[in-house]
């Protein structure tokens, strides 16, 4: 399963920002993939955090190979220390398994949050140990499929805008200021900044002239 989006969510972002319609045009559509399963997308979030996306791969297919499908209750079956030779840290299977007790015990309801706002589904996640911003946007994104998420967290976001708009640094209120325009299909805009982060540019944003 990949996001949705289509023509009128690219339309939309070309007219409202040509050096992002610019990138748009140069990618072409972008498929995604997410996870409808709000559980494993949360403990896939969390092995990612501050890693590559080699080392986050690696990690996960681990995960798959060891249990076959990351679910509440195979993963609760396995140690801290199992889940640390998966090549996790003790910080982060400590946050997994906490994050696991917590929706068994229904401390947390993944199944609510299907009816939040998006603001207040990161309110929520970020009541539990070891998910912060970061963490629940992209759940936001890769789970729920919610349509106006982009994150100021994300390096590789900060970076592919820096890319296209020509950037030295970018302050969270320039940040803040670009994205406005983005709205109601910020997570379309983000999509095609992870790419740009790549290097993934049309050779008229190369340019420091434009």
């Amino acid at each position: 399963m990949y996001f949705e989006y289509g023509n009128r969510e690219k339309e939309y972002l070309s007219k409202k920002d040509p050096k992002l319609g610019l990138l748009i045009d140069h990618i072409g559509h972008i498929k995604r993939e997410v996870n409808p399963d709000i559980y494993s997308s949360i403990v896939h979030q969390i092995v990612s955090q501050q890693i590559s996306s080699g080392a986050r791969d690696t990690i996960w297919a681990r995960f798959e190979e060891r249990l076959g499908e990351v679910e509440l209750d195979s993963v609760l079956s396995l140690s801290e220390e199992e889940i640390q030779t998966l090549g996790i840290s003790n910080r982060k299977a400590k946050y997994i398994l906490d994050f696991s007790t917590k929706v068994r015990e229904g401390v947390v309801n993944l199944g609510k949050l299907q009816y939040m706002e998006d603001k207040e589904v990161i309110e929520s996640l970020c009541q539990v140990k070891g998910i912060g911003p970061w963490t629940a946007q992209m759940t936001l994104i890769f789970s729920m499929q919610r349509p106006d998420v982009i994150s100021y967290g994300d390096f590789a976001i900060r970076k592919g805008m820096m890319l296209v708009y020509g950037l030295k640094e970018l302050s969270e209120k320039e940040f803040i200021r670009i994205t406005s325009a983005y709205s109601p299909h910020s997570t379309v805009a983000s999509l095609y900044l992870w790419e740009a982060s790549r290097g993934n540019l049309p050779e008229v944003l190369k340019s420091s002239d434009y």
